[in-house]
């Protein structure tokens, strides 16, 4: 794997590049469907209504009034899914709903582990580059879950979604990383799990990009649907570097 030229910075996604968000989230969901049971339903057939729920309601949310709310406060929307998932079984209760949703939020962030070699490539990194992330989401759940994970520290530039009101793939997002640092696009390398909305757009743009594959990333909105993560549609442009762990890193980045 060669190395790069001399990066004058290099920036990463947040969930499922740098922590397991999937796996939290997988968690968090038959947690919280346990605690709050459905009866007549296992917290495994009520994971595959959340799913199913998920698909349909989650397409239609830039559209909405909602998404301006989503953009700074994850937990109207979280209520607002968990409601469309007990009505898929016959169920109209809001306070029910709200329990779901503020369960699942909570054990979704106790469940939030960094993968094992995030700190070691991080620590390497930092030592010779500026670090900037670029994530999408809610801006209290974002800022979350960097406090919980301990990454602040890690970042010279943070941009959120949800605290600039546009997020990946949207060009401005990336200018706005490029300018921060003062780096023409072919000076900067993105790290990032999601082929349509990290490695594409980030390639389109003129950037370096290392698109990180694991068999872990699959979200549960997909749940009885596939086991495979997301694939790079057929005739698309290739990324840099395709890497599995991100200690390949340190053969990419001259350090």
């Amino acid at each position: 794997m060669a190395a790069l030229p001399r990066l004058k910075a290099v920036y990463f996604d947040l969930d499922d590049t740098l922590c397991g968000y999937w796996d939290a989230s997988k968690k968090a969901l038959r947690q919280a469907f346990e605690a709050h049971p459905i009866e007549g339903y296992t917290s495994e057939e009520m994971v595959e209504h959340w799913a199913a729920a998920f698909r349909e309601y989650a397409p239609t949310l830039k559209g909405t009034e909602s998404y301006q709310v989503y953009l700074k406060n994850g937990k109207p929307t979280r209520d607002e899914q968990m409601g469309h998932t007990l009505r898929r079984v016959g169920v109209d209760d809001a306070r029910h709903a709200e329990a779901l949703g503020d369960t699942y939020g909570a054990m979704r962030n106790a469940n939030l582990r960094l993968f094992e070699d995030a700190l070691e490539v991080l620590t390497a990194l930092k030592a010779s580059h500026p670090l900037g992330v670029i994530t999408n989401g809610p801006a209290d759940i974002q800022r979350q879950e960097l406090e919980t994970l301990d990454l602040e520290k890690w970042f010279d530039h943070v941009f959120i979604e949800g605290e600039l009101g546009i997020g990946k793939p949207n060009r401005i997002v990336f200018e706005k990383a490029e300018n921060v640092v003062g780096a023409k696009p072919e000076e900067l390398l993105f790290v990032g799990n999601s082929y349509a909305h990290d490695i594409r757009p980030a390639i389109n743009f003129g950037w370096h990009t290392a698109w990180i594959r694991r068999d872990s990333d699959v979200p549960p909105s997909v749940a009885g649907q596939t086991t495979k993560p997301e694939s790079k549609p057929e005739g698309a442009p290739e990324p840099t570097f395709v890497i599995h762990q991100l200690r390949d890193l340190l053969d990419i980045v001259q350090l």
